[in-house]
């Protein structure tokens, strides 16, 4: 199932139809799909090139580390994420590697990391939700993630699924328009809340 956004101005193909679905087929994800997945997040750009991302994955074939990463959602999410063929949680290291001061930037470059991983699965005809409705704690201690690293989103990571196999209220989320604020409630210049001029 496609849902392109219903843009204001034109942008590319892959973002237009990246979306966040709810509703998965349970078709596995090959390994070298994945890999071409990581591999998009590895050139994500990143201050210092430090690169503070890790992701620990799990697909539905290791049904051990699969239900960890299931047990780290909220009831919510897991509800209907135990359908999807692989689950990811995306962790960021908060100190420079180099020097071990605090990198203020590190959750911005995992998302960034994390954002260029979903179009690299748009490409690829699959479909990526992010979420941050997950236990970050439940998945320190689950996975033994060490100190100095902080879980900041789970992914869900598949191909698209029926949305009418979904339950009631998650099918009405599917199937409800995509709506975004318009630029000119976001994009400022010269001073704070005023719209750019190419904005209005």
């Amino acid at each position: 199932m496609s849902n392109p956004a219903p843009v204001q101005y034109p942008v590319n193909d892959l973002i237009k139809n990246r979306w966040s679905p709810r509703a998965f087929s349970d078709k596995p994800v090959p390994k070298e799909v994945l890999q071409s997945l990581f591999e998009a997040a590895r050139w994500a750009p990143s201050s210092n090139n430090e690169q503070p991302w890790a992701y620990i994955v799990a697909t539905k074939d290791d049904a051990e580390n699969f239900g960890k990463s299931l047990g780290t959602l909220v009831e919510f999410n897991a509800n209907w994420a135990k359908k999807a063929p692989v689950l990811v949680i995306a962790v960021a290291e908060l100190a420079f590697a180099k020097n071990n001061t605090p990198n203020r930037n590190a959750q911005y470059d995992v998302g960034a990391a994390s954002l260029q991983l979903s179009i690299e699965a748009t490409a690829r005809g699959l479909v990526v939700h992010q979420m941050a409705g997950f236990d970050p704690e439940t998945a320190k201690e689950v996975y033994n993630i060490p100190q100095g690293w902080e879980p900041i989103a789970a992914m869900v990571i598949g191909y698209p699924g029926d949305a009418s196999s979904l339950p009631e209220p998650y099918q009405s989320r599917e199937k409800a328009p995509r709506a975004r604020k318009p630029i000119r409630e976001f994009v400022m210049s010269g001073e704070w809340g005023h719209t750019a001029d190419f904005a209005k």
